[in-house]
């Protein structure tokens, strides 16, 4: 079973999407991680309520250190911010790397809807790239 470490700084919200978009598209194909290189201490409100909103389960999404992975087997290392693609760390065993240049919703400043609305938007932003580059596959 192919496994996938989705990695931004906070480890808040992009990679948290993407966790839990994976777990939910890729059925139990894949094993899913998310981590950060600085992790926050909670996942953003806006993003578990998207993935509510989508039906995709929240259960277990807490933020993660990425080193904690660095020893684990991981097929495919998925950056989806520019700053965790400069500071992520090597992992040997990988079969593959990609980057997603994502913009970070948790940084946009708004009204609660229009911030709802710029999650939702980075949420099918992130299910259209996991489609086209692992679903794919």
């Amino acid at each position: 079973m192919p496994s996938v470490l989705f990695l931004c700084t906070g480890n808040s919200a992009r990679s948290q999407i993407a966790e839990a978009l994976l777990r939910q598209l890729g059925g139990t194909k894949y094993k899913v991680y998310s981590a950060g290189t600085i992790p926050k201490s909670e996942v953003n409100p806006f993003a578990i309520e998207v993935l509510k909103e989508r039906g995709a389960s929240t259960d277990g999404l807490y933020p993660k250190l990425v080193n904690e992975f660095v020893k684990h087997r991981i097929d495919l290392v998925v950056t989806v911010c520019d700053n965790a693609r400069q500071t992520c760390p090597h992992f040997p065993g990988a079969k593959r790397m990609e980057h997603w240049s994502l913009e970070d919703p948790a940084a946009f400043q708004g009204t609660y809807e229009e911030t709802l609305l710029k999650f939702r938007e980075t949420l099918d932003e992130i299910e259209r790239m996991i489609r086209a580059n692992i679903l794919r596959s």
